[in-house]
């Protein structure tokens, strides 16, 4: 149970007379039924890119966070993001960029522009992008008004204000468009169009919740198709171990091999190789091992846990 204080206080100044709190119910949404894979039966995510919206994002007022974790995310699933784009909140680039990712790429989701205010225009945007009618998505606004019961002066709202608030669920619709509600406490959907793109939140909590709910929802790679990515660290500098990797990188290009270093200031190097192939990507890595006299650090598929699946401090550093 959800419960919320009453807020009132004595403009007598005398003390105050103690009030149980309000019990609410807490939320416990249906999750959507799990479609038809949206690409056709027997196909699966392989390419991903990511469409970042909103002026508070390129005049620097907020630290984008999304697409970082977007990045982290396709990658652990065996998808390849090809593109980070951010834009403004003007109709024509969302609506430009959205049908150039859908058209390119097999997975494409946003982020922001889709709160109350007169500055969130995704959904319009989208809308016009596709050819397709906005409606209320009454599932939506019921879900919404439930939630509501547990926010702080909600149910006061002028009908203004709700107007606003109903702009929420204001959403794409027709055969194209699909209303998904992926999480038990979030009366927020995940809106997919084209079976492609995917509207998410700008709000970093929500989108990453959204995001990791949606999982089952998305044909993504089984686990044979995921890349083997081989670690080894390695206490040379970078610039002694340049000529070797740039060797590296042009011979083994042609067999799909990535041939990437993760520079840690003033303490090594860790050279990192993915690959399909595990058995080809082990045996380069051994051979990176003598050639810089380094060690394995990891040795894994993507996506799997176990031993060697601690990440080095530094493989997030950039250069």
């Amino acid at each position: 149970m959800a419960s919320i204080s009453s807020g009132a206080s004595s403009s007598s100044g005398s003390p105050q007379t103690s009030q149980p709190p309000i019990q609410l119910p807490s939320l416990n949404f249906e999750v959507s039924p799990i479609p038809k894979n949206p690409l056709g039966e027997g196909r699966w995510i392989k390419t991903a890119a990511c469409l970042v919206i909103g002026d508070e994002i390129l005049n620097g007022k907020t630290h984008d966070k999304n697409s970082n974790y977007f990045a982290k995310f396709c990658f652990e699933q065996g998808v390849e993001l090809k593109r980070i784009e951010v834009i403004a909140d003007d109709e024509d680039e969302i609506a430009e960029a959205s049908r150039r990712m859908v058209q390119n790429y097999d997975f494409v989701i946003t982020s922001g522009g889709i709160g109350p205010t007169h500055d969130d225009i995704t959904y319009e945007s989208l809308a016009r992008s596709f050819n397709m009618p906005l409606s209320h998505h009454q599932d939506t606004l019921k879900r919404m008004e439930e939630s509501a019961k547990l926010r702080y002066n909600i149910q006061n709202q002028t009908a203004e204000q709700r107007t606003a608030r109903e702009r929420m669920a204001y959403f794409p619709s027709g055969e194209d468009a699909e209303v998904i509600h992926v999480h038990k406490d979030l009366w927020v959907p995940v809106v997919r169009l084209k079976g492609k793109l995917c509207i998410l939140p700008g709000i970093p909590t929500l989108f990453q919740r959204l995001l990791d709910n949606l999982v089952p929802y998305l044909p993504l790679p089984p686990p044979s198709e995921r890349p083997f990515r081989h670690l080894v660290f390695t206490r040379i500098p970078e610039s002694s171990i340049a000529p070797y990797l740039t060797s590296l990188h042009k011979r083994l290009g042609p067999e799909g091999i990535r041939v990437g270093s993760y520079p840690a200031f003033e303490r090594g190097v860790t050279v990192s190789l993915i690959g399909r192939d595990e058995d080809r990507v082990r045996e380069i890595g051994q051979e990176v091992v003598k050639e810089l006299q380094g060690e394995v650090i990891e040795a894994k598929r993507v996506g799997e846990e176990g031993p060697g699946s601690a990440k080095p401090a530094n493989i997030d550093e950039k250069k």
